[in-house]
């Protein structure tokens, strides 16, 4: 037990509350729209300590409930045989870039994350939905896949391009939510490969990591519960207009 809470121990009271409202709250959006728990907690978390040390937290909370999320749904073989390009693609740019760029690169990376979250609240909010053709797919999967993953290597955020191009490839609701899962699933695990590659990825932050999956399943549990109640229209704006705030704040201030 002791060295489950070493690392936040060292952390402090404050930035241990941080982080299990952090998870509590990205684990709820998760739950509502299917998405959002990396893209919150590396925003929030990076306004209070390294990339490294937030991404690293990521990787329990993220995998497993990805893994929960693309294991609902009835449809894994059918999106594995058509999205596995996309994803080998995500796996390798994520892997590559990792080694490459690395997470922890300073002002540039707080700002790139800045900008991924900015680009992503604006599509969500002000471009109409578009439809990829079966043609277009076949180079434009992979191209995504690297895309994705190399923002990941520089962010930890998994959105950007994929979760668009998942969208537009005309899915069924519960299609698209198993589909986010698999491909959020694919670049946890190149990132965590490329994090232990680094070695920014010891027990103790997997520890923490672990003991971050706790309020993350609150919060998703929470979520699924709230997703039965509320509009999930109205909260996707509310969420992509909080998205954008906190993309432009990291992106000029970074």
């Amino acid at each position: 037990m002791n060295t489950l809470l070493a690392f936040y121990q060292h952390l402090g009271l404050a930035l241990s509350l941080l982080v299990v409202t952090t998870f509590l709250m990205a684990g709820m959006i998760k739950g509502v729209i299917g998405l959002g728990l990396p893209t919150i907690a590396m925003g929030l978390l990076g306004l209070a300590m390294a990339p490294t040390q937030a991404a690293a937290l990521l990787i329990i909370p993220a995998t497993l409930t990805n893994v929960w999320q693309l294991a609902s749904g009835g449809h894994l073989q059918t999106l594995l045989t058509r999205l596995w390009p996309m994803l080998l693609a995500i796996f390798i740019g994520t892997g590559a870039g990792t080694l490459w760029l690395g997470v922890d690169g300073g002002q540039w990376v707080v700002r790139a994350l800045g900008g991924a979250l900015l680009l992503y609240a604006s599509s969500g909010l002000l471009l109409p939905a578009f439809k990829v053709g079966s043609t277009s797919e076949r180079w434009l999967g992979p191209l995504c896949g690297v895309l994705t993953g190399i923002i990941t290597s520089a962010t930890g955020v998994f959105v950007i391009p994929a979760v668009p191009y998942l969208q537009a490839l005309g899915l069924s609701k519960d299609q698209l939510v198993q589909a986010l899962g698999l491909s959020f699933t694919v670049s946890t695990l190149a990132l965590a490969a490329g994090l232990s590659w680094r070695g920014a990825l010891g027990s103790g932050e997997l520890s923490a990591s672990l003991l971050a999956l706790i309020p993350a399943v609150l919060g998703m549990l929470l979520g699924q519960w709230l997703r039965q109640r509320i509009s999930t229209r109205l909260f996707k704006r509310i969420f992509f207009i909080g998205l954008g705030v906190l993309g432009g704040h990291l992106l000029v201030n970074g």
